[in-house]
C-alpha cells in the first residue's frame, strides 16, 4: 500500500472536521467562524477522543497562505477611492474608538499584571471589529438598508487601513524591543511612502494590462491572474521588509478599482473561503483547553472590556460627530466583536517570539463570546436606544439634536481651499513618484549600465540622463502645473493676494530644485547638484508646451484607470434620519408594471423614488407617468421607519442593496440657501432645481424644522438647508450658480 504524506491525511483530517462543524452551525444559524475554531479544537493536540493533526507546522503554513486570501478578499472590499469617500463621521467614530480600545487593553493587560509588550499586543488585539462577522450578521439581520450601518461600513474601512498601520508598527516595535519614537515614525514613513508608489503605480499598469488583455481572458485565465498578481505583490511587499499580509491587502485595493473586480472578487470567494477555513482551524488548533480555564477570570473580564469599551466609544464617536443618538446606539451596539485581525495580530506576537503563550488562546476566547453576542446586541440597540431617549432629560436631547443639525451646516468651499489643497496632493503625489523612480535607477539603471561595459563618470552621466527623462513630466506637474485653474485665476485678480500666490510659486519650484538636487546628488557633488537642479528646472519651464502634452497622457491615462469603475456606495445622510438607499426590482415585485402617480409611493409610504436605472438608461428624476419594469434599480429617499415597510412590499427578501454604481453617480446633497442666493425667495417649482440638476429636492430644514417631501409650491427663505437627490456636477454647479452673487459681492467689496 503506497504510503500516504501526512500533509495530505492532516489535510484532509482538518477538511472533514470543518465540514461537518460548518453543516452543524449552518443549522444551529451561528456565524461559522466560531465552528472553524472549535474543529480546530477537537482534532488539535490537547483533545484526544478524535482523529489528530500529526505536522502542525504544515497546517501554518497553509494558514498563512489563508491570512494571504483573507487580506486580498478585503482588500477587494476595501478600495482607497472608498475610504476617500467615508466622511468624517465615520473616521471620527473608528479613531475615537481605535485610540479608546487601545488604551483599555493596555491598561488591563497592566492591572493583570502582564508584560508590557503583552499589554501593547492586547490593545492592538481589542481595537478591530470583525468585518466578516459584522458583514454576515447585517445580511441575515436585514439591517443593510438602514441608516447605522453605511456608518459601520466606513468604520471598518478605517479600521482595516489602521489594522495594516498596527501590523507594520507592532512589527518594528516587537524588532526594537522599545518605545523608539524615531523608529516609529521612520516605519509610518516608510510605510506610507511604499503605499504611494504600489498604488500609484498598480493604477497605472494593472487595469491597462487586464483591459488589453481582457480578450484572452475566460474566468479561469482571470482567476490564475489575479492569484498571480497577489503573489507578486506579497514578494515585493516582503522584500521591502513588510509582512505577505500587507501585499496581499494592497493587490486586492488595487484590483478594486478595476472594471474586473466585481469578477475577481466572484471567483477568489471559492479560494478564500477553503484557506480561510483552513486558518481559523488552525487557530483552533493553537487553542490549549487547560490554558483557557486557568485564565477564565481575565476572559470574562476582556470580553466585558471589549463589548462596554466599543458601545461606548462608537456610540461616543457618532454623538461627537453629529450623527444623533438612535444612529449612534445602533452603531455602537454593532461592532463589539474581534475577530480575523485580532487573530492576525496574536500570531504575529507568538511568530516573533514577543508575546506569552496564553496571549493567544485568550484573543481565540474573547473573540468567540463576542462573535456569539453580535446578533443579540444588534437586536437590542433599538430598545436601548428607547430606553435611554425615555430617562435623558428633554433638555439633553434638545441640545444633541440640535448639535446633530448644526454639524451637518455646509459652507462653500473656498479658492483658497481649492488651490492650497491641490499643491499639497500635487507636491505629495509627485515628489513619491520621483523618488521611487531614482531611487529605481540608483539600485537597479547604474548597475546595469556598469555591467555592460560603461564606468565611472559616464556611467553616472547616463544614468541621471535616463533618470531625468523617466521623471521630466512629473517635474514639470510638481513645479509648474496648476490642476485648479479657475480657483488659481479667481485669487490672481485679487491684487491683495498676488505676492501670497507668488511665494507658494517660489516655494513650488525650490521644491522642484530640491528634487533634482536629491537625484544629481547621488552622482555628483552638492553644488554641482543644486547648479543642475536649477538649470533644469529652468529647461522645463523653456520646453513647458511638449512635457505638458506627455504629462497630460500620462495623467489622463492614470485618471481613465482609476474611475473606470465608480464606486458610489457612500450615503450623504441626512441630519434627521433620512438617507438614500437603492432596491433591485425582482419579476414578482408588487409594483411593477404601475406608474409612480398610479402606485402613490410618496402617500402609502412617506418615501420617494428619486431616481432609476433601466439597462444603460439613468431617469432622473422620473416623472409621475414613468411605470416600473423587472429588474429597474430605483433610489428611494426616506427614513428607516419608511423604508422598510416600503422594502417588504416591493421586493423579495435579499433583493435590497446599498447605493451601488449606476451609469450616472446620484448623491445625497446638501445646498445652503444664503440672504444673496438666486433662489431665495423663489418656489420650488420657479427654482428650476428639477430642470438645472435632475435631481428632486427631498427635504428642507427651516429654523429646526424638517420638511419632508417638500410640496412643490414651498417658498425657499434665508437659511434653509435643501437636501436633493441628483447628480454631484450638476448639483455643485448650481450651487456655485446660487453663491456666486454673494461672492462677487464680495471681492468687490474687498478691491
Amino acid at each position: 500500500m503506497a504510503h500516504l504524506p501526512h500533509l495530505v491525511t492532516d489535510l484532509g483530517i482538518l477538511l472533514t472536521a470543518a465540514g461537518i462543524t460548518t453543516l452543524i452551525f449552518k443549522r444551529l444559524k451561528q456565524p461559522l467562524v466560531l465552528g472553524y475554531i472549535i474543529a480546530g479544537l477537537l482534532v488539535g493536540p490537547h483533545f484526544a477522543f478524535f482523529p489528530t493533526i500529526h505536522e502542525i507546522e504544515n497546517i501554518r503554513i497553509w494558514a498563512e497562505i489563508g491570512v494571504i486570501f483573507l487580506l486580498f478578499s478585503l482588500g477587494l472590499e476595501f478600495s482607497f477611492k472608498k475610504l476617500v469617500k467615508v466622511g468624517g463621521a465615520s473616521s471620527v467614530m473608528a479613531l475615537v474608538e481605535i485610540v479608546t480600545m487601545l488604551l483599555l487593553g493596555y491598561t488591563a493587560g497592566q492591572l493583570l499584571g502582564w508584560s508590557t509588550m503583552d499589554s501593547v499586543f492586547l490593545g492592538g488585539i481589542l481595537c478591530i471589529s470583525s468585518t466578516t462577522i459584522i458583514v454576515r450578521a447585517f445580511n441575515e439581520l436585514g439591517v443593510k438598508p438602514q441608516r447605522f450601518a453605511s456608518l459601520v461600513f466606513g468604520v471598518l474601512i478605517v479600521e482595516d487601513l489602521v489594522a495594516i498601520l498596527l501590523l507594520v508598527l507592532l512589527s518594528t516595535l516587537a524588532v526594537s524591543q522599545q518605545f523608539a519614537g524615531t523608529e516609529m515614525l521612520a516605519a509610518v514613513l516608510k510605510l506610507g511612502f511604499f503605499l504611494a508608489v504600489w498604488f500609484l503605480a498598480g493604477i497605472f499598469l494593472i487595469p491597462t494590462f487586464l483591459k488589453r488583455a481582457g480578450r484572452l481572458m475566460n474566468d479561469e485565465t482571470l482567476l490564475v491572474v489575479a492569484i498571480a498578481l497577489c503573489l507578486l505583490m506579497v514578494m515585493l511587499a516582503s522584500q521591502a521588509g513588510f509582512s505577505p499580509a500587507l501585499g496581499a491587502f494592497i493587490m486586492g485595493s488595487i484590483l478594486a478599482e478595476t472594471t474586473k473586480a466585481e469578477k475577481i472578487e466572484h471567483l477568489i470567494t471559492p479560494v478564500k473561503d477553503l484557506f480561510g477555513a483552513i486558518f481559523f482551524v488552525s487557530v483552533g488548533i493553537l487553542i490549549d483547553p487547560g490554558m483557557m480555564v486557568t485564565y477564565a477570570g481575565p476572559i470574562a473580564l476582556l470580553s466585558a472590556i471589549t463589548v462596554l469599551g466599543k458601545v461606548v466609544s462608537i456610540t461616543g464617536g457618532g454623538l461627537l460627530a453629529g450623527q444623533g443618538l438612535k444612529t449612534s446606539v445602533q452603531a455602537g451596539m454593532s461592532v463589539t466583536q474581534i475577530g480575523e485581525f485580532s487573530f492576525i495580530i496574536a500570531t504575529l506576537g507568538l511568530t516573533l517570539y514577543v508575546t506569552s503563550e496564553f496571549l493567544y488562546p485568550i484573543a481565540v476566547a474573547v473573540s468567540a463570546i463576542t462573535t456569539f453576542t453580535t446578533p443579540y446586541m444588534i437586536r437590542l440597540s433599538e430598545p436601548l436606544y428607547k430606553m435611554l431617549e425615555a430617562v435623558l432629560p428633554d433638555q439633553w436631547k434638545e441640545r444633541l439634536n440640535r448639535y446633530s443639525t448644526g454639524a451637518h451646516t455646509i459652507n462653500t468651499t473656498s479658492d483658497w481651499k481649492l488651490v492650497l489643497r491641490s499643491y499639497t496632493t500635487n507636491m505629495v503625489v509627485y515628489a513619491v513618484v520621483i523618488i521611487a523612480i531614482v531611487m529605481l535607477a540608483d539600485r537597479y539603471l547604474n548597475p546595469f549600465i556598469i555591467e555592460n561595459g560603461i564606468e565611472g563618470f559616464w556611467a553616472d552621466v547616463g544614468t541621471t540622463g535616463a533618470t531625468l527623462v523617466m521623471i521630466a513630466p512629473f517635474l514639470w506637474a510638481l513645479a509648474l502645473h496648476h490642476p485648479q485653474k479657475e480657483a488659481h485665476s479667481r485669487i490672481w485678480a485679487n491684487s491683495k493676494y498676488r505676492s501670497v500666490v507668488l511665494v507658494l510659486e517660489f516655494a513650488r519650484a525650490g521644491v522642484a530644485v530640491l528634487v533634482v538636487g536629491f537625484l544629481l546628488n547621488q552622482f555628483f557633488s552638492t553644488l554641482a547638484a543644486i547648479i543642475g537642479g536649477v538649470v533644469i528646472i529652468a529647461l522645463l519651464a523653456l520646453f513647458s508646451e511638449r512635457i505638458q502634452n506627455f504629462y497630460r497622457r500620462i495623467e489622463d491615462s492614470f485618471l481613465s484607470n482609476l474611475n473606470d469603475r465608480q464606486i458610489s456606495d457612500d450615503h450623504n445622510i441626512a441630519p434627521w434620519g433620512a438617507h438614500l438607499t437603492s432596491f433591485l426590482i425582482t419579476p414578482s415585485s408588487a409594483i411593477i408594471g404601475g406608474t409612480l402617480e398610479e402606485l402613490q409611493i410618496r402617500e402609502r409610504f412617506g418615501v420617494n423614488i428619486a431616481v432609476i436605472e433601466r439597462g444603460e438608461r439613468t431617469i432622473m428624476p422620473p416623472t409621475r407617468y414613468e411605470r416600473i419594469y423587472p429588474y429597474d434599480k430605483i433610489y428611494v429617499f426616506g427614513t428607516d421607519e419608511h423604508i422598510e415597510p416600503f422594502r417588504q412590499y416591493v421586493v423579495d427578501e435579499g433583493a435590497v442593496g446599498a447605493v451601488a454604481a449606476g451609469k450616472e453617480d446620484v448623491r445625497l446633497q446638501k445646498l445652503v440657501i444664503s440672504s444673496s442666493s438666486v433662489l431665495s425667495n423663489k418656489t420650488i417649482k420657479e427654482s428650476g432645481i428639477r430642470e438645472m440638476t435632475n435631481g428632486l429636492v427631498v427635504g428642507i430644514e427651516r429654523a429646526g424644522t424638517k420638511i419632508m417631501n417638500p410640496d412643490s409650491n414651498l417658498t425657499f427663505a434665508e437659511g434653509d438647508i435643501l437636501w436633493i437627490v441628483g447628480s454631484p456636477s450638476r448639483i455643485k454647479h448650481l450651487e456655485e450658480t446660487a453663491v456666486k452673487p454673494a461672492l462677487d459681492k464680495h471681492f468687490a467689496e474687498q478691491s
